[in-house]
């Protein structure tokens, strides 16, 4: 009797350590401990985006609901550019895979370790301008080779934010904002005869002085002059002469202090201290987190006295996209497509105050309705900044040239450190 007890409990014990051995397979996303998880795949999903995270958690967590033998386990990361350099030396690529559509993205893509959608049937819902600005990013000089090597999620624009009550008060229609620079320029100036600051700069964060850049070279500068620039075929002076020429006169007329920080900078407009802040869609939560109920406009930044040729800069600020040889194709699929369903898109947008790339556009803030237009017809060019290497500091002389006003120094500065990259960079 002894004997059969204590083959009993030795039975028992097996089984109790079986049951835990499978628990913790199952929290590694292995298959095989018993059929509700048999045939399960896990999906590694990199997101770069830190103020989404949760927003992507929710997301994902209802594409598990809804797709019980797929577990994607998300992998935040607080610097992706370098980690995910890593993970492709490493041989070691995502099945799915956000990251900000800037020069970086485009030179991941042009090494071939993305998924090509160009001809993917999901192409078709989504808005022709936002489809080009992902393409024109693949980095290469070839444009047979500037496919679609990630869709684009979420866009933001860059313009100005405005205060629609400091507007109406000093007889201006928000509704209308200005289509020319000159009339943008005598509209600033009349809010400075009315006692208004006219405008609130965020210049001590040198990042912030990159969006007026942005603003006004999407009408000046034609995309396609950067595949000119780095063919030698063009220079910044000839490319952004212009356009730093405007940067440098838009602030100076504030009549308050623009050397402050982006915190510091959103708070004064929130308070009402301001009539317009150069800063893009981004910056609209940030204002209403301080102020709910502040009532913003947003405009395109005209930069000629043609109001025909205006360009709105919009950028595709999320990429969405899968490996392109991960072992899970149909399943990473199916999770990106979960992603870019209308419900799913306009819920991010909502929360992110961002921008769908649907047709059928989606705005997730009142106060970008104003540029639906340059949607609706792709008048839309991508941010200039998106074009330039990150190892160069353009924020760094920006910010020198917007508080000494030397256009000429900054624009030799950065033909000096353009051919310095371009000299160790072979296609």
């Amino acid at each position: 009797m002894k004997g059969n007890s204590q083959t009993k409990a030795r039975g028992r014990l097996l089984r109790r350590i079986a049951a835990v051995a499978c628990a913790a397979a199952v929290g590694l996303g292995l298959a095989g401990c018993g059929g509700s998880t048999a045939g399960t795949v896990t999906l590694d999903f990199f997101q770069f985006k830190s103020e989404a995270a949760d927003q992507f958690k929710a997301m994902v967590k209802q594409f598990e609901q809804e797709n019980p033998t797929i577990k994607v386990t998300i992998n935040n990361s607080a610097n992706a550019q370098t980690d995910l350099r890593t993970r492709f030396v490493k041989n070691r690529v995502p099945d799915v895979i956000t990251f900000n559509g800037d020069i970086s993205f485009g030179m991941f893509a042009a090494s071939g370790v993305f998924h090509d959608f160009t001809d993917d049937p999901i192409v078709d819902r989504l808005n022709p301008g936002m489809v080009e600005i992902a393409k024109n990013l693949v980095q290469t000089t070839d444009p047979a080779k500037k496919r679609l090597y990630g869709l684009p999620f979420a866009g933001n624009a860059s313009g100005y934010i405005y205060n629609k009550q400091i507007w109406r008060e000093a007889g201006f229609d928000p509704e209308q904002p200005p289509a020319t620079w000159s009339e943008f320029t005598a509209m600033l100036t009349a809010f400075k005869e009315r006692g208004i600051n006219p405008l609130q700069g965020t210049v001590a964060d040198a990042w912030t002085t990159q969006a007026p850049l942005a603003s006004f070279a999407g009408t000046l500068v034609s995309e396609s002059e950067y595949t000119a620039l780095k063919k030698g075929e063009t220079t910044f002076k000839e490319l952004w002469g212009d356009v730093v020429e405007k940067e440098a006169e838009l602030f100076t007329y504030s009549t308050a202090d623009t050397g402050v920080t982006y915190q510091q900078g959103t708070q004064n407009f929130a308070k009402g201290e301001a009539a317009i802040i150069p800063l893009g869609t981004y910056a609209i939560p940030q204002i209403l987190l301080i102020d709910p109920d502040i009532e913003l406009g947003f405009a395109q930044m005209p930069a000629s006295d043609d109001p025909d040729e205006q360009i709105l800069t919009a950028g595709d600020d999320v990429m969405l996209t899968m490996g392109a040889d991960t072992k899970h194709p149909e399943e990473a699929m199916k999770l990106i497509e979960f992603l870019m369903q209308e419900e799913q898109l306009n819920a991010y947008a909502d929360a992110q105050s961002a921008i769908t790339p649907l047709k059928d556009t989606h705005f997730g803030s009142e106060a970008l309705e104003t540029v639906r237009p340059f949607f609706e017809e792709n008048r839309v060019a991508d941010f200039c900044d998106h074009y330039i290497p990150s190892s160069i500091n353009i924020g760094g002389m920006l910010q020198t040239m917007v508080t000494s006003g030397n256009t000429e120094r900054f624009l030799d500065q950065m033909q000096t450190e353009w051919d310095k990259v371009q000299a160790r960079t072979f296609e």
